[in-house]
């Protein structure tokens, strides 16, 4: 069906519902000449009359009255659709779809939505927990969630939490008859927790950086774990030396039960940003969440 299908359809319809092509065009917004030609041409196309035109009103034929028994449920149904979606335009409803790393639904989100969510009972959240990349548009997400040196150009990114840190750890009981490293070379005297990125499938390298220098290093040590958690327990346990968020391993920090070591080689940077398409039309949920989600110093 062309787009000029459409508009014929939907004058015609007008027409026979005022049952006059002056009350028609008033409604439409057009002249009456434009719309009598609109109908003509409709006919012509289906080649069948569509209306009975007298010089006080205007009546479907046989043909025009089996069309309208067909249009009139369909446009209804169109117009009610289009309703609804302006309304939630305007009314915080529907679903939101975002993919996250499991760190920042924890840190972030999570205590936004149990906040938010009582007050919009209509609002409904999915939140896809994946440390990889994304790619939002074809996975049909509203959003994504990533650290923001890692945004796409294209994307219109918010800021929602603030910068963030790494931490070298291990435990007292590691460092009692062991050395403390002073620069990151040092870490190739010290058994190191590496952690596999589920992602890439590849080993994290440890990145530092300190006076604009930067360095990637390879880690070596017993244990190689895909999951942060674990890379926690072990470093608790004496087992090595681990490299994590500094939030994740701050109350063991405060504790005492492990130590941070390299800190000067681990500075802050930029933290979670949620993004989406530039093209994409919010809802008033959408909006909301997004408000509520903007990080605010």
């Amino acid at each position: 069906m062309q787009r000029e299908d459409l508009v014929d359809l939907n004058a015609f319809l007008i027409v026979a519902e005022e049952q006059s092509f002056t009350k028609a065009a008033a409604r439409l917004g057009t002249s009456q000449s434009a719309l009598s030609h609109t109908i003509r041409r409709l006919e012509e196309r289906l080649g069948v009359r569509l209306l009975t035109r007298t010089t006080r009103s205007v009546a479907p034929t046989a043909a025009g009255e089996r069309l309208l028994a067909t249009l009139r449920p369909a446009i209804h149904n169109i117009r009610s659709e289009l309703i609804s979606l302006g309304q939630l335009r305007e009314t915080p409803a529907g679903l939101i779809r975002i993919t996250t790393s499991e760190h920042a639904a924890n840190t972030v989100i999570w205590p936004v939505l149990d906040r938010l969510l009582p007050n919009y009972p209509d609002i409904h959240v999915e939140l896809s927990l994946d440390s990889g990349f994304t790619d939002i548009v074809s996975e049909r997400f509203d959003a994504g969630v990533r650290l923001g040196e890692s945004l796409a150009k294209d994307m219109i990114a918010v800021r929602i939490g603030p910068d963030l840190c790494m931490a070298v750890v291990g435990s007292p009981d590691y460092f009692r008859n062991r050395s403390t490293p002073r620069n990151p070379q040092d870490l190739s005297e010290h058994r190191c927790i590496n952690l596999r990125m589920l992602s890439a499938g590849n080993i994290y390298l440890w990145e530092f950086e300190k006076d604009g220098r930067e360095l990637r290093v390879r880690v070596d040590g017993q244990l190689t774990f895909n999951n942060v958690e674990m890379v926690i327990r072990a470093s608790l346990a004496g087992h090595g030396l681990g490299y994590v968020m500094l939030d994740r391993v701050a109350p063991y920090l405060e504790s005492g039960r492990l130590v941070r070591v390299l800190d000067d080689w681990s500075p802050p940077f930029a933290g979670y940003h949620l993004y989406y398409p530039s093209r994409q039309q919010p809802s008033a949920a959408f909006t909301l969440l997004v408000d509520a989600l903007r990080y605010r110093a």
